[in-house]
Parts: C-alpha cells; sequence; structure tokens
C-alpha cells in the first residue's frame, strides 16, 4: 500500500512539474530571449526587420544580409540633425565600445532618412567622426522608404525647395539585429551606453 502511494505521489509530482514547465514556456512563447527584452512589441518581434536594398557609404548597393552579417545595433537617423542624431548615434558607439573591451563584436549601422542631402560621401564624413566600424547607409527615397518601413519606423522632411536647412521628424529608436534571428529589440533614447550593452550582451549570451 505505501509503494502504491509513493509511485501514486511520483506521478502527480511529476504532471505537476510538467504543467509548470508547460505554462513557463507558454507564458514566454518558449522565447529564448526572453529575460533579456526590454520591451514588448506590437505583433511581436517579427513584425519588425525584414529585407531592404539600401547604398553604402563607398557607393554599393548592399542588401540586410550583408549589412546584418553580425548582431548590428541600427538607427534611423540624418546627418544634418541639430542634436538628437548625433547624441543619439554617439551612445550606440559608446555602447559598441563597451561591448568590444568585452570581447563582443556589434557593428553600429546609421540609415540616413535624408536621402535627399544624405549622399554616401555625406554619410561616410558622418560615420567616420563617430566609430571607425560604424555602417553609413542611404538610398534613393523608394528604398529609404522600404527600409524604414519594415523596421516601422516614422520620418517626415519639412522639405521646402527654397529651404537647404529643412529639418525632419524622425522616430528615435535603436534596433538590435541578429544575423540568426532577426529583429531582436529596441532601445529607447533614456538607454544609457551602459544598459545597452548589457543588454545586448544578455542576447549574445542566450543565442
Amino acid at each position: 500500500m505505501t509503494r502504491i502511494i509513493a509511485i501514486g505521489s511520483a506521478v502527480v509530482l511529476a504532471i505537476l512539474l510538467g504543467a509548470i514547465y508547460w505554462i513557463t514556456m507558454r507564458g514566454d512563447g518558449g522565447d529564448q530571449f526572453a529575460q533579456c527584452r526590454g520591451g514588448n512589441v506590437a505583433g511581436g518581434a517579427g513584425a519588425i526587420g525584414g529585407p531592404f536594398e539600401l547604398v553604402s557609404e563607398t557607393g554599393e548597393t548592399v542588401t540586410e544580409e550583408e549589412v546584418i552579417d553580425q548582431p548590428a545595433l541600427i538607427y534611423f537617423g540624418y546627418t544634418f540633425c541639430p542634436d538628437v542624431c548625433p547624441v543619439d548615434v554617439a551612445r550606440n558607439a559608446q555602447a559598441v565600445d563597451i561591448l568590444e573591451e568585452r570581447g563582443e563584436t556589434v557593428k553600429p549601422v546609421f540609415i540616413s532618412v535624408d536621402p535627399k542631402r544624405d549622399t554616401p560621401e555625406v554619410v561616410d564624413d558622418f560615420t567616420a567622426n563617430l566609430h571607425p566600424r560604424m555602417l553609413g547607409l542611404t538610398g534613393s527615397p523608394e528604398q529609404v522608404k522600404a527600409a524604414s518601413q519594415a523596421y516601422r519606423t516614422y520620418y517626415s522632411a519639412h522639405d521646402d525647395e527654397d529651404d537647404e536647412y529643412y529639418l525632419v521628424d524622425h522616430s528615435t529608436m535603436t534596433y538590435l539585429v541578429l544575423p540568426e534571428t532577426g529583429f531582436a529589440d529596441f532601445f529607447r533614447r533614456d538607454a544609457s551606453a551602459e544598459e545597452m550593452a548589457d543588454r545586448v550582451q544578455c542576447f549574445l549570451d542566450a543565442g
């Protein structure tokens, strides 16, 4: 009788543990990066990212596969941006340097949303002043729009033909994208370089 009770208890325990595991996996969808993510994305992580074709700072046409050949921090902005973009992109460069000190290689990427003024040469000058490994990208208005839509970013130029100093309204998120899994997470402006580095490290360790 004691043996039957012991077996029954073991079965109940196994069922209970299985239920806990199922609930846990269901709660995060089996997401290997659940503990790393800083926020939820409407529609899930798969709703952000996708194919694009842009022009590099050297004038070559590149695709997302060539750009995201290693973990990358992607930012959409423009070189004439008076304050926001330089601060954000410099912060991203600092996070990349922190990770590099830890032995991790992450590519900083800058995508212009001002193709009218941001030629490959202009973008090259901008990125060279911020980080030696930063990749700058621009393209035709259609190419830039497609890349922006893939990452669900927003931009709107106050374009006046008589004003060469027009500004461009744009979203300010930075996106972490991984070669094997695509979009991983986003960072708001208030995230410090250290916070970014720590969260990126979490993804790299979990991957």
